[in-house]
């Protein structure tokens, strides 16, 4: 690969190899715009757009990633493959220098949105060892995994509307509980408010039909990009609710994603084995393709008025069982239909050691740990003030990649 123009500080998650796709608008505008993320920089792919071939123009004008999801897999090779030639040293991009003042600007200048409108959104819960933990949690080391787990990819349905962009606060949620078991239940702010350690891709190609499914062999070019997500929950709320028909208000108070698409392009250097899975699941699901990442996670919780955070978790996208693959094929196996922009989410990603569970319920073991943060502080859920800070990136042979911040604070609840 062609060394870039633009200079790259070390340590950037931004890389050449990277490229990720936002969603900004520039200071004082209202106009959204997609860029690609570079250094500290973003590449105005709208001023860019006449050097692309005329196919892909418009949707690089658009104000948001749906057009260029809906392309489909070979649209987003091509224009990656033309976006790295123009970042290259020499060329005509770099040449211009009137395009160039033009092209980019800082990332610290502008605002980001959500990459794209999001029409339905699905968690997963697919973490052998986070499901792992929370059965024995509640129902016992006997009976940890239901029987279902390890035959299909466990999801539902969540809401789109309360999915947000980094930075934008998250308000504690009202709801009922049951405090005491056996007692009437109570109404009031959730007390033991959680963060979710997560990662999601976004669908892309044509929508699909109604009846029409998506094998799995098929699914990885329905697949544009990844992003980090925290997936806030309200535990104390979830626990009186959940049955018999699993999450509701517990889960949409919100759900923050990282602001940066990657593209499953440049992870490729980064694929590792499938998690090993037995029994062999159904031949709907099966597929030899390696399609599992070494993406490095790691959740910081930040107190109100503290200098720094304090990591608490260190996870890894390749402790999940069920791949991306097989969420796609499971989703559709029923003929539900697809659309550009839906996104679909891994489940809190739990590592086998305690400091790699991905969720407070896991690192405080329902509520009988402390966890200790800098400045002397300790936490067992989520307190007014909080800012919860959570990153993933991909290094090897000197090369990395990064997913940017995805992160949120807890603002108090609102009186009812």
């Amino acid at each position: 690969m062609s060394e870039t123009f633009v200079v790259i500080p070390q340590e950037s998650d931004f890389t050449y190899e990277n490229l990720p796709y936002g969603v900004f608008s520039r200071a004082g505008q209202d106009k959204t715009q997609i860029g690609v993320a570079i250094g500290g920089e973003i590449l105005d792919l709208s001023a860019v757009a006449h050097l692309f071939d005329v196919s892909y123009q418009n949707a690089l004008r658009a104000a948001n990633l749906n057009p260029l999801m809906k392309l489909g897999y070979d649209a987003w090779a091509a224009v990656r493959a033309r976006t790295i030639q123009l970042l290259a040293r020499n060329s005509e991009l770099d040449r211009d220098e009137t395009l160039k003042r033009g092209a980019f600007v800082s990332q610290g200048s502008v605002k980001m949105h959500l990459p794209a409108t999001i029409g339905d959104y699905t968690d997963f819960y697919s973490s052998i060892h986070h499901a792992t933990n929370v059965g024995v949690m509640f129902r016992g080391r006997e009976n940890a995994l239901m029987p279902n787990w390890k035959h299909l990819p466990v999801g539902y349905h969540g809401r789109a509307s309360s999915v947000v962009v980094s930075g934008t606060p998250i308000r504690r949620p009202l709801g009922q509980t049951l405090p005491v078991d056996g007692a009437d239940p109570v109404f009031g702010p959730c007390r033991l408010l959680d963060f979710e350690l997560e990662m999601a891709f976004f669908i892309g190609g044509p929508e699909t039909q109604l009846g029409e499914r998506v094998s799995v062999t098929e699914s990885r070019k329905r697949i544009f990009g990844f992003t980090v997500m925290n997936d806030w929950s309200a535990r104390d709320i979830q626990k009186w609710e959940y049955v018999p028909l699993g999450p509701f208000t517990a889960k949409n108070l919100g759900t923050t994603i990282s602001p940066w698409v990657v593209t499953v392009a440049a992870l490729e250097p980064f694929i590792v084995d499938n998690f090993p899975q037995d029994p062999k699941p159904f031949p709907y699901l099966q597929h030899e393709e390696n399609f599992n990442f070494d993406i490095k996670l790691e959740v910081d919780i930040k107190p109100k008025g503290a200098v720094r955070g304090t990591t608490v978790c260190r996870s890894n996208y390749r402790h999940l069982y069920w791949t991306a693959l097989q969420q796609v094929a499971h989703h559709t196996v029923t003929g539900c239909n697809l659309r550009p922009g839906d996104l679909m989410a891994s489940g809190t990603i739990s590592g086998d050691t305690a400091d790699s569970f991905g969720s407070l319920l896991e690192l405080c073991w329902k509520g009988t740990k402390t966890i200790p943060l800098s400045g002397g502080e300790t936490r067992k859920f989520l307190q007014d003030g909080d800012e919860v800070i959570i990153r993933g990136y991909c290094e090897k042979d000197g090369k990395r990649i990064g997913f940017g911040s995805c992160s949120g604070v807890v603002l108090p609840a609102t009186p009812f």
